[in-house]
């Protein structure tokens, strides 16, 4: 039981600290410009115009800030109805739809 809650609480701790790395992540305001830029051309019809289409597909306001390989994975790979990006898209646009995502509009 002792060593339950011990794996509980580090595990608490480090989602945690996972969590203020994401939030304390800076983007530079060029870069969230031009990922507003490749979300406006490419993202908005599904997502909604600035991430607001409560109608639409998954709604980017909410991302979580600590998982970002879960969207940069979602974004290269596909995920459901969203088709695969990475072969349109270089690493370093991706980078920027994740800094709009993450400093862009929000609710």
């Amino acid at each position: 039981m002792k060593k339950s809650l011990s794996v509980l609480i580090l595990s608490a701790a480090c989602a945690f600290v996972a969590a203020q790395a994401a939030a304390q992540e800076k983007f530079e305001p060029a870069q969230i410009k031009r990922g507003s830029a490749i979300y406006s051309q490419n993202c908005s019809p599904c997502h909604g115009p600035q991430m607001a289409d409560p109608a639409g597909a998954f709604d980017l306001r909410t991302f979580p800030a600590d998982q970002k390989s879960r969207f940069l994975n979602s974004v290269t790979k596909g995920k459901n109805q969203m088709p695969p990006w990475g072969d349109l898209f270089n690493p370093e646009e991706i980078e920027t739809l994740w800094a709009y995502v993450m400093a862009g509009e929000k609710k």
